[in-house]
């Protein structure tokens, strides 16, 4: 079901989250443009999305494919929402932002799917903050339910609440978030990394183990329940219990751990270089993608039914 106040939709950046961004709203029926400033980015973002149109219900393919290819500007004046999905830059986002805005209806909501940049600080290349707001989508796009709605100082709350019942009308897991940085998902994300580093760096375990660790332990348990209903069920007295003694010996690092920047210093970047903490040569980063989206699939499918 549409959102009666967003019908037409044009995102901006026709990278890999962009271009599935398109496509997700194009599959329930929204009118969709996918901007970028070159061509060849386009076409890119072309395959992309044919190649992901095998994954999307067949009843809704016809509609996925539905999406207007474009490096014309006039995809803005007639935009109920812009997702603007562009490099990962303050800079390079308030020069579009500056140039996009006189383009745009009065009544044009914009958001930012920046996984991390604040909020506030992206809409001071606004005359009109008030109309903007983040939506976080999460890697892959097409997969994970998970959409991050994100406040800045100046959001006002009907701009949110639409992008978050925009969210809700393509099957999505919204939730709302203030503007801290790395929002909700990457603060998670990242406390689990720091840790995970100090282990390995202190012979606690291996990586293939605090791999295991995750996916057969704490990440199985996490699909189903999160961090406090999982204290709810095993009794907040034991976790109480816990906590004072196992805190203090947690990884509080304020900086990235030496093996992390050893890997990057190597130019070891994972997937794109074929080689990170596993090694991706060959076939091995297609398998390990392939395998990745297969098990997503199919947990989406029993424990969320998208």
């Amino acid at each position: 079901m549409m959102h009666p106040e967003i019908k037409t939709i044009t995102v901006a950046g026709a990278g890999t989250m962009g271009s599935l961004i398109a496509q997700a709203f194009a599959a329930y029926g929204y009118q969709v443009s996918l901007w970028n400033r070159s061509q060849s980015g386009l076409e890119r973002g072309r395959a992309m999305m044919a190649e992901n149109l095998s994954s999307i219900p067949q009843e809704r393919r016809e509609a996925a494919s539905r999406v207007h290819l474009t490096t014309d500007q006039a995809c803005f004046r007639s935009a109920d929402l812009v997702v603007e999905s562009i490099a990962e830059n303050l800079e390079v986002k308030h020069d579009f932002y500056r140039q996009m805005e006189p383009l745009l209806k009065e009544t044009c909501l914009v958001a930012t799917n920046t996984s991390g940049l604040s909020i506030t600080s992206l809409s001071q290349a606004f005359t009109t903050p008030e109309r903007f707001c983040g939506m976080h989508w999460i890697n892959p796009a097409n997969l994970i339910p998970l959409i991050e709605v994100i406040s800045g100082e100046e959001t006002a709350p009907e701009t949110a609440a639409a992008v978050y019942a925009l969210a809700e009308a393509l099957g999505k897991k919204p939730i709302h978030v203030k503007d801290v940085p790395g929002f909700a998902l990457n603060r998670l994300q990242f406390a689990v990394l720091r840790e995970a580093l100090h282990m390995v760096e202190t012979g606690a375990a291996s990586m293939e183990d605090v791999d295991k660790g995750m996916k057969y332990g704490l990440g199985l348990r996490y699909a189903c329940i999160g961090p406090f209903e999982t204290a709810d069920l095993g009794g907040l007295d034991i976790f109480c219990g816990i906590s004072e003694y196992l805190f203090a010996d947690l990884a509080d690092d304020k900086a990235p751990q030496a093996l992390l920047r050893q890997k990057k210093a190597s130019g070891k970047l994972g997937l794109k270089s074929g080689e990170g903490f596993f090694d991706y040569s060959g076939d091995r980063g297609a398998k390990a993608v392939e395998e990745r989206n297969r098990k997503l699939s199919a947990i989406s499918k029993i424990l969320f039914n998208t």
